[in-house]
């Protein structure tokens, strides 16, 4: 069954990497690279029509963020499965700083999203969860545990 990937954590805290590395074999779509809506929505038809899985690469931060790509994902038969990335704040400025000048963002705005984060939980309508944590060997995914 195709899936929905849905990526949600702070800028800085993985994502991209996570996707490039883990997820490549999948429609990948990245807004900071389409910039509008119209291109991201175009992009996700394509990857239906790919029938492919679809990586949503973005913040992802609210419930209300996630909600359409979940409505999207039950109204096109998909399974929709979440990827949340720890998300210390210092731990993303300092690999926000690492990054080049042109992609970096705000140190305010790491810390920002990081006051308005909500957590993932599978009533959401996630049929699959996972917490990721990036080490110095790489990604550690683990099922998400219910608290």
């Amino acid at each position: 069954m195709t899936s929905l990937i849905i990526l949600i954590g702070l800028q800085a805290s993985g994502k991209t990497s996570f996707a490039r590395e883990r997820l490549a074999h999948c429609h990948w779509v990245n807004r900071d690279v389409l910039k509008t809506r119209a291109r991201e929505a175009e992009a996700i038809r394509e990857g239906l029509a790919s029938g492919k899985d679809i990586v949503i690469d973005k913040m992802n931060f609210t419930r209300g963020k996630r909600a359409a790509y979940i409505a999207f994902a039950r109204e096109h038969g998909l399974k929709v499965r979440g990827y949340f990335f720890q998300s210390r704040v210092s731990d993303c400025i300092e690999r926000n700083e690492g990054r080049p000048p042109e992609a970096r963002v705000p140190r305010e705005a790491i810390a920002a999203t990081s006051n308005r984060l909500q957590l993932p939980s599978p009533d959401e309508g996630f049929d699959e969860l996972y917490f990721v944590r990036l080490t110095e060997g790489g990604f550690e995914v683990s099922p998400w545990e219910k608290s």
